[in-house]
């Protein structure tokens, strides 16, 4: 998140802001890529996933790498911006890109339904002789097929 955050604040000329966070990031990345490394080497049955070999996980190393000598290199040619001591604030809420959710409320209930029409919905109170027994299956006539014989003189020619 601190890297794209840092891409962000590089494109809106932001460049030691961009810098912090891709610090950051690195720092982030340098312990996720630790913790990876420690899971592959783990035994048990969860050995044949490496995280650290995923090709999101080596893509985002190189992005977090090129973009940080990116900043650094801008900042010291165009922006000679401070680098603050503490990193930016993630923005947890996305503002675009999503669709806000509609809170659901149940409907209101309707007038019908009493506690007397509720209880009288008690499968226990079901007479025993309600059970629908399968009715026999009628018995398939057979059918007589017309008698068809193969002709020989079709018309056809093979030459």
């Amino acid at each position: 998140a601190y890297c794209y955050h840092g891409q962000t604040l590089l494109a809106s000329d932001k460049c030691g802001e961009a810098i912090r966070s891709l610090q950051e990031s690195e720092k982030f990345f340098a312990k996720a890529e630790a913790l990876c490394k420690e899971y592959g080497e783990t035994k048990g049955p969860g050995t044949t996933a490496k995280p650290s070999g995923h090709l999101f996980f080596r893509k985002l190393g190189s992005l977090v790498k090129n973009t940080l000598e990116k900043c650094q290199r801008e900042n010291g040619f165009i922006y000679f911006q401070k680098v603050p001591a503490e990193a930016p604030q993630l923005e947890l809420k996305a503002n675009y890109g999503l669709v806000e959710p509609v809170p659901f409320e149940f409907p209101a209930l309707n007038a019908h339904w009493t506690p007397e029409t509720l209880a009288a919905f008690d499968l226990t109170k079901r007479p025993k002789d309600d059970t629908a027994k399968p009715k026999p299956d009628e018995e398939v006539k057979p059918l007589k097929e017309p008698d068809i014989k193969p002709q020989k003189d079709s018309g056809c020619q093979i030459s």
